[in-house]
C-alpha cells in the first residue's frame, strides 16, 4: 500500500531444509585437534536480499561458498561473526552457555557495518539443530567443547561501498579441545604503544571482521620481543583497553587490605565480551551474597573503571598488585605473568597454578557452569 513500509520476512526455522552429507568424516582424535582447523559435516546457510528477506535456511554438507569476485565482503569487509561454546556434559546433555548474549551483539555488529538484522531467537533454534545434527563431533574428553561460529557476510555483486542488497548468513562449528591442555601456563603481553586496536567513535565495540586483520602485523611485532599478547593501549595516559582479542581485568590490593576486581568500562572501544559480563556477574553475586564463591575474599569490591599503564606499574613497584587476566569465549580465564613496557617488565604476581586468588574461584564456578556441572540458567539446553 502507498505510504507504507513493506515488512520483509525474518528467519524462519519451520521453512528449513535439510540435506544431509552422504560422505561424513570420523571425528579425529580429541588430543590432535586444533583450534579452528577441524570442521563438522554440516554447515547452516541462510541467504538475504533487500528485495525478499530471509530465504528458506539450510542444513547442507560443509563446504566451499559460492561467491561472485565482485561481492562486498571481498573489498570492503562486510562482515561480522560471533563465537559461541556448544557443552555436553557427563551423562551426554549437550548445552550452550548465555547464546541470547551472542546473538543480541551479533545483531548491534550487523548494524554497525548496515548488514541486515534478524530475529536472534530463530537464528538460535537453527543452530541448536546444526549441533543436534552433529553433536556427535562434541569431544567427550573433559574441557572439550564444540567451537560455533555464525557469520554474516555482505554478498551484493557490484564494487561500491555501500549497504548491500544481498547477504548471507552461515554457521559453522569445530571441535576443540581446552585452551591450556597441560595446566594454566601465564603469558606475557607486550604494552602496545606503536600501534591503536580502536578509537573513540569506532568499530571496537562490535566483533566485525575488519577489527582483526589489523591486529596481526601487531601481534607478530610483540612475538618477535618475546611476548605472546599484545596488551593495547590507548592515548597518552596509556590506558589499558582489552588483551590481544580478549576483555582484561587487574586485581588491586586497597589500603584497608581489601581487593578491587577492576575492568575497563564499555566505552565504545572495548568489545562487550560474554565471559567479561559472566565474571563481573559472578563477582558481584558474591559480594551481595547472592552465591557465595569459595576460597575468594569477602573484601572485594567490583569496578568497571579505567585503568593506566602507570597505575598498573606503580602497583606492582609498591606489592599492591595482585593479579592481571584475560577473558574471553576460547580460554575464559588467562593468567598474565608480566608486561613489558617502554624497555621494561612490569612484573605480575601468579599462584603455583599460574592463577590468582580472585581468578581462580571466579573460573571454576564459570566452567562449571559451563560444563554443566553447576546448574545455571546461564545454561541453554540443546539437546535432554
Amino acid at each position: 500500500m502507498t505510504g507504507e513500509m513493506m515488512v520483509l520476512p525474518d528467519i524462519q526455522p519451520n521453512l528449513l531444509q535439510i540435506s544431509r552429507n552422504t560422505k561424513l568424516s570420523p571425528p579425529p582424535p580429541s588430543k590432535s585437534l586444533v583450534f579452528g582447523h577441524t570442521f563438522t559435516d554440516h554447515m547452516l546457510t541462510v541467504p538475504w536480499s533487500s528485495i525478499s528477506g530471509w530465504s528458506a535456511p539450510q542444513i547442507e554438507p560443509y563446504g566451499p561458498l559460492r561467491l561472485e569476485p565482485s561481492s562486498t565482503v571481498l573489498h570492503y569487509a562486510q562482515t561480522i561473526f560471533e563465537g559461541m561454546k556448544a557443552y555436553r556434559d557427563d551423562n551426554g546433555k549437550v548445552t550452550l552457555f548465555r547464546p541470547g548474549m551472542n546473538m543480541n551483539r551479533m545483531n548491534s555488529s550487523a548494524t554497525r557495518v548496515a548488514l541486515p538484522n534478524f530475529n536472534g531467537d530463530a537464528l538460535l533454534e537453527l543452530i541448536k539443530e546444526l549441533i543436534r545434527i552433529d553433536k556427535h563431533w562434541i569431544p567427550k574428553e573433559p574441557g572439550h567443547s564444540l567451537y560455533v561460529r555464525p557469520t554474516l557476510i555482505g554478498t551484493q555483486k557490484a564494487v561500491g561501498i555501500s549497504p548491500p542488497n544481498e547477504a548471507l548468513l552461515f554457521v559453522i562449528c569445530s571441535p576443540v579441545g581446552p585452551y591450556y591442555p597441560n595446566g594454566f601456563k601465564p603469558i606475557a603481553l607486550y604494552g602496545t604503544t606503536e600501534y591503536v586496536r580502536a578509537a573513540p567513535g569506532g568499530t571496537g565495540a562490535y566483533k566485525i571482521g575488519a577489527n582483526y586483520a589489523p591486529g596481526v602485523l601487531p601481534q607478530k611485532f610483540a612475538a618477535h620481543k618475546g611476548y605472546q599478547q599484545n596488551l593495547w593501549l590507548h592515548g597518552p595516559e596509556h590506558y589499558l583497553t582489552e588483551v590481544g582479542t580478549m576483555n582484561m581485568f587487574v586485581v588491586f590490593k586497597k589500603e584497608d587490605g581489601s581487593l578491587e576486581l577492576v575492568t575497563p568500562p564499555l566505552d565504545g572501544m572495548i568489545l562487550p565480551g560474554i565471559t567479561r559480563d559472566s565474571v563481573l556477574d559472578l563477582a558481584r553475586e558474591h559480594v551481595s551474597g547472592k552465591k557465595k564463591l569459595a576460597n575468594l575474599s569477602d573484601k572485594l569490591t567490583v569496578s568497571e573503571r579505567p585503568v593506566t599503564m602507570s597505575e598498573v606499574k606503580s602497583a606492582s613497584l609498591s606489592g599492591s598488585l595482585v593479579e592481571l587476566f584475560g577473558s574471553g569465549t576460547a580460554a575464559v580465564i588467562s593468567p598474565v605473568d608480566r608486561i613489558g613496557y617502554l624497555g621494561e617488565d612490569i612484573l605480575i604476581p601468579t599462584e603455583e597454578d599460574g592463577m590468582g586468588p580472585v581468578s581462580r574461584p571466579i573460573w571454576k564456578e564459570l566452567v562449571g557452569r559451563q560444563m554443566g556441572t553447576i546448574e545455571s540458567d546461564w545454561s541453554v539446553p540443546v539437546t535432554q
